[in-house]
């Protein structure tokens, strides 16, 4: 899969390097938006990364061109020693499947000085430790009133709503990044046999805990809100919850697992 995706919905400049054109792109959800990128807006690449000008306060680095577990782990490390030692100036990290936009003061910082700030920390990212990321199990309920889409996507496939739920809880997935709205992780990569086209026209509301598979990719939405992904299943887990330390129940790194539980088992665990 190509790393060609708009990173969150609010990071309309998060784009591919290649680009050559103002063009109407697609995010990992499908939704469109206008990738900013022009002529004036250089691609500069050394051997550990690719450094795109979003817009004249932010800068993509791209640190692979396809969505692969290397290009992942090379994104934590970054993130990571951002973190650990923040830039002077930088106001914002947000980190996609293979890149991580860098927004910062313009008034601090130009786009050049903050490339060769960040060639440093590239050069550190081999000997950059990683924590392991937690394991979590995700109980969901699939089909019926829960998942409205899990017959047509068993038909998509040619094969029953039985194997589609066999299929998806078959797998360990990763939190690759978060975006979209609080709360909503995207976890990959679905098995090749579930690989599924986004709605051609999304719901206007998609209810809380909806499992949803769109491409390569699965994730639960948090709240109330429209998308395009088919629906299989729901949670009754709380994805994002207000009020505590940690408000997402998934952090980039983690895994994650969709466990079948039913639907007698799912009003229990929501009444709990």
């Amino acid at each position: 899969m190509l790393c060609k995706q708009g990173g969150r919905r609010f990071d309309a400049g998060h784009v591919h390097p290649l680009s050559s054109w103002l063009t109407l792109g697609r995010s990992p959800l499908g939704e469109s938006h206008v990738l900013y990128n022009s002529r004036s807006m250089q691609t500069r690449t050394t051997d550990a990364a690719q450094f795109q000008r979003a817009s004249d306060q932010s800068l993509l680095v791209y640190l692979g061109q396809r969505i692969t577990l290397e290009a992942h782990e090379r994104v934590r490390k970054l993130l990571r020693l951002l973190e650990r030692k923040p830039i002077a100036g930088v106001r914002n990290l947000n980190p996609a499947y293979c890149s991580i936009l860098v927004s910062f003061d313009a008034l601090k910082l130009n786009h050049r000085d903050l490339e060769e700030i960040l060639r440093g920390y590239l050069d550190r990212l081999d000997a950059t430790p990683i924590p392991k990321g937690r394991e979590l199990q995700i109980p969901t309920c699939y089909g019926g009133e829960f998942g409205p889409d899990l017959h047509e996507v068993a038909a998509l496939h040619g094969i029953t709503p039985a194997q589609v739920i066999e299929l998806h809880a078959s797998v360990s997935y990763i939190v690759y990044f978060l975006g979209f709205v609080p709360g909503f992780a995207y976890l990959g990569e679905l098995p090749e046999a579930l690989a599924t086209p986004r709605l051609d026209s999304p719901r206007r509301s998609t209810p809380p805990g909806s499992v949803g598979i769109a491409g390569k990719q699965t994730g639960v939405y948090p709240f109330a809100t429209p998308g395009g992904w088919r629906l299989i299943g729901r949670t009754p887990i709380a994805m994002f919850r207000p009020g505590r330390k940690v408000v997402s129940l998934l952090s980039i790194g983690d895994r994650a697992r969709f466990t079948p539980i039913s639907a007698a088992r799912f009003a229990a665990m929501e009444h709990a």
